[in-house]
């Protein structure tokens, strides 16, 4: 892919933050924060940058390490990498979070000795001097490129802390240019850490919903999908603004197919829209051989589709004042989904899985096995069509084809699938069966030695 990778480690004294007022934060996001305490650390940016200098397009993407796993993990740059390396971003990964540093000291030897971690309630500062230490000293860390914009992103659990970040942080200290917040729930995590003696109710707790405040001078692109609606309460209903967006893709789920598995392959040949077409019609419910098994077959829904969208409709944002497409959202009924003839979710951003489906693609309904098996029901459900399904809706494979080209067309045009996936999807299409009819077997007919059909 023509990037080449390297770590660092950033040293510092971080603050803790508590609220100015005392009170409690309110559900408008307005919050106000003073620093409470400091401490010393030692944490890692991890770096992927072009080998060619003359592909960097100006924007570093900072990502908030996921720790859910209890290891440092980039759900956001497997998601998105294929847009993130052929448009020539910069991509950090910031270990902000004390679990997933120490994990790393933990296995990863003498190299990681001096990594150190006062507590997660100073990750709020040391992901601002981490996106700083970038402006800063962009001749080591990038290698003498010089950044345009810094765009901080992160999904499902750094997303919460994203929302808790803007909200109170990000007012003092204005650090990025923007924020690409994906897959978060109703609320923001806390301000303190875990463990850390508060006042009772403690101030630095966040309510639920929490709105992202309104008065921001960054953008701010919210992506949501079936799983993070429905586990919200579909609470996260804050209007669009020239400073907000909230785009909910249909037919995705908080974890998929792509995001544990089929991402860490894709080599962006194109390959993956083929395997998107496949894992429909045989999705699998073992994700994590040996480590997760659900109850049902896991979602195979579009979501990395559309995130690169986000991407770049977000850097177009802030580059260019550009802003991006206003995005339906989700049909309910205010306490669940509406649905289709066909099982999806009607309303939401639409793409040719949906649109064109041969098979129902949820962000709920799945289950397993306690303890690892309980985060199955963030990985939502596919439900293939039967033969005799797709026959109905694809009479003939020409019929099919056309109907998949339209549907991306749409999703392209709306600024929902980029250009080139698009063209990967419409090429995957016409390589499919789909809607063609099984050969029939030949024999001989007499004589003639000819052939018939039955």
């Amino acid at each position: 892919m023509g990037y080449q990778q390297e770590e660092f480690l950033i040293s510092g004294t971080a603050n803790a933050y508590e609220p100015e007022t005392g009170e409690p934060f309110g559900v408008d996001g307005k919050w106000t924060v003073t620093p409470s305490a400091t401490a010393s650390y030692t944490t890692r940016a991890l770096v992927y940058r072009p080998i060619d200098p003359k592909r960097f397009n100006g924007t570093v993407i900072v990502e908030w390490f996921n720790v859910s796993s209890g290891l440092d993990s980039a759900p956001d740059w497997t998601t998105a990498h294929n847009e993130l390396a052929r448009s020539g971003y910069i991509w950090v990964g910031i270990s902000a979070q004390k679990i997933g540093l120490d994990s790393t000291k933990a296995l990863g030897g003498p190299r990681y000795a001096d990594l150190s971690h006062p507590g997660d309630s100073f990750s709020y500062d040391i992901f601002s001097q981490a996106g700083q230490a970038i402006w800063d000293n962009a001749v080591t860390m990038l290698d003498g490129l010089t950044p345009t914009v810094v765009i901080a992103t992160g999904e499902s659990q750094s997303a919460f802390r994203l929302v808790t970040y803007i909200n109170a942080v990000h007012p003092i200290v204005d650090v990025y240019d923007g924020f690409l917040v994906h897959s978060r729930f109703a609320f923001g995590a806390p301000l303190y850490q875990a463990g850390t003696p508060a006042p009772v109710p403690n101030p630095g707790d966040v309510p639920s919903p929490t709105q992202i405040r309104d008065d921001l001078n960054v953008p701010v692109l919210v992506f949501m999908t079936e799983t993070d609606a429905a586990v919200s309460g579909f609470s996260v209903t804050q209007p669009d603004s020239d400073m907000y967006r909230l785009w909910e893709v249909a037919g995705t789920a908080h974890a998929d197919l792509y995001s544990v598995l089929n991402g860490s392959s894709d080599i962006g040949d194109g390959q993956d829209a083929v395997k998107d077409l496949e894992s429909m019609q045989n999705p699998p419910s073992i994700v994590l051989p040996g480590l997760m098994e659900c109850d049902y077959p896991v979602n195979t829904g579009p979501q990395h589709w559309v995130l690169q969208a986000a991407v770049d409709a977000l850097n177009q944002w802030v580059v260019k004042g550009k802003l991006p497409p206003v995005a339906p959202r989700f049909e309910t009924n205010g306490l669940m989904f509406e649905f289709d003839q066909n099982g999806n979710v009607r309303g939401g951003i639409r793409t040719p899985q949906v649109d064109v489906p041969i098979a129902m693609l949820s962000g709920i309904g799945n289950s397993g096995v306690p303890p690892e098996g309980a985060f199955c029901r963030l990985f939502g459900t596919t439900v293939p069509f039967t033969a005799e399904k797709i026959a109905e809706l694809y009479p003939d494979h020409g019929w099919f084809v056309w109907q998949w080209a339209r549907a991306t067309h749409m999703a392209v045009k709306g600024g929902f699938i980029l250009p080139d996936d698009g063209k990967e999807l419409m090429k995957a299409a016409a390589m499919s069966d789909i809607g063609k009819k099984p050969r029939h077997l030949c024999k001989r007919s007499g004589r003639g030695g000819g052939l018939s059909t039955d």
